[in-house]
């Protein structure tokens, strides 16, 4: 592309004075030695002199562009995206600008707009591989974010991780998607991993309220109601309209109350009222398993006091099980079926939980992804062979140890479940037809 005059406006004293051609012969200088420490990936360097080829010829699209790969590189993506549109503003036809500025919106999780970039570099080169590439990651985060939405309303918050595991990705920047998939791993109950998404995009930006809410829920759900509050009032105060942070902390703030209602009533000894003040706090949240065994076990204790309740060895017994219950894997979350599931409709489940999250689905993907999925299929595994033999079945209902049936499930093999369930000792593979759309075949 010819260069266009150079503006001078707010340019070194020095060379204020200079041609337009002695200008740009300048600002080319930068520009080759910014490409150079490129390619010695020094991005850093680069950036500076890009950027001085920038002030000294700011009309330039090419130097945009180059700047713009290298803040990429840097995982600058809204700058890159920045300079990337400056590019394709000052110059249409400049392919690679339009490229940069697609990639850096897959990046950010800005599919829609990916895609029109994608399409606008397949107008000036309809050949373009890389954009017919990009194109299909951008449609493939399309179909991941719908299938997602459909399994938040369904609370299948297993197959929400997956989806956003798989447009991450693509989409590594997309802050959106990270906290989407720790909001669900908080719902399913792995609240470490979930306050170390939410805390490294935290570490990015302190101000982020969905990152907020999202350590206020792990805190809420393991019963450190104070601290929940804390980080709820915090997401509020940076976006007063976010509705699950109020909701959560309206919860937050009633069910203490109202369990301190009910140790001061059992501290002054009215052990009828403490008992109702437990049960209402009991229907507040039935999801914050931990804080309800904790009520479970005070209003258990009270009702042995209380005239009026009778059976009180059995209201111990069943909040002491609620307690053990809460501190184990939750199978019937696992599969995503409930408790009155029939035999059919749990081998059905784990047939597609299986499928899945099998080791050889993601073969190509990250060493982190794979260990991630092993983890999940045999997870899987044990949920099926308990909850597909009736004994066992029973024991895990009533909070009895499996162990106890000798069971151990840390020499537990997931796939002799998988062989044995879809029969034969033939290998089979993976292929895939679009995204989300997988089969396996026999060999």
């Amino acid at each position: 592309m010819a260069a266009e005059r150079c503006d001078t406006v707010n340019m070194d004293p020095d060379i204020e004075f200079l041609s337009d051609d002695e200008l740009e012969r300048e600002a080319d200088g930068y520009k080759e030695q910014g490409n150079a420490f490129y390619i010695q990936k020094d991005y850093a360097e680069a950036f500076n002199y890009y950027t001085k080829a920038i002030d000294m010829c700011p009309k330039n699209a090419s130097y945009y562009g180059n700047r713009a790969a290298t803040l990429m590189m840097l995982c600058r993506y809204r700058e890159a995206l920045e300079d990337s549109q400056q590019a394709v503003r000052l110059d249409n036809s400049f392919m690679k600008g339009h490229l940069r500025e697609g990639k850096c919106h897959l990046s950010l999780g800005n599919a829609m707009a990916a895609s029109r970039c994608f399409q606008k570099v397949l107008e000036l080169e309809p050949d373009n591989s890389q954009a017919q590439q990009e194109l299909k990651s951008a449609e493939s985060i399309l179909e991941y974010e719908r299938m997602a939405e459909i399994g938040f309303e369904k609370r299948d918050y297993r197959m929400v991780v997956f989806c956003m595991d798989r447009a991450l990705e693509s989409a590594s920047a997309c802050h959106r998607f990270k906290i989407l998939k720790a909001e669900c791993l908080a719902l399913l109950g792995r609240y470490p991993e979930a306050q170390s998404v939410a805390s490294d995009i935290l570490r990015m930006d302190s101000t982020n309220a969905d990152a907020l809410y999202v350590r206020g829920l792990c805190l809420y759900y393991e019963d450190c109601i104070d601290k929940a509050v804390q980080f709820f009032v915090q997401a509020l105060r940076m976006a007063p309209d976010h509705e699950k942070a109020r909701l959560a902390c309206r919860n937050a703030k009633a069910l203490k109350a109202k369990k301190e209602e009910g140790n001061k009533a059992f501290k002054e000894g009215s052990f009828d009222a403490a008992y109702v003040l437990y049960s209402e706090a009991l229907t507040i949240d039935p999801n914050n398993i931990k804080t309800n065994a904790k009520l479970y076990c005070n209003r258990a204790t009270v009702g042995s006091k209380c005239v009026c309740v009778v059976e009180h060895k059995h209201l111990l017994e069943h909040a002491q099980l609620e307690l053990k219950k809460s501190k184990r894997k939750d199978y019937y979350k696992v599969l995503g079926v409930d408790k009155n599931s029939t035999e059919e409709e749990i081998k059905k489940a784990y047939r597609k939980r299986a499928l899945l999250h099998h080791p050889d689905r993601h073969s190509s993907a990250s060493a982190e992804v794979q260990k991630e999925e092993e983890r999940k299929f045999k997870e899987v595994g044990e949920a099926f062979s308990v909850l597909s033999d009736p004994k066992k079945k029973l024991r895990y209902d009533s909070g009895q140890d499996l162990e106890d049936e000798g069971m151990n499930m840390g020499d537990f093999d997931a796939n002799n479940i998988f062989k044995a369930f879809f029969g034969g000792p033939g290998g089979f593979s993976f292929e895939a037809s679009g995204p989300g759309n997988f089969f396996f075949q026999f060999g």
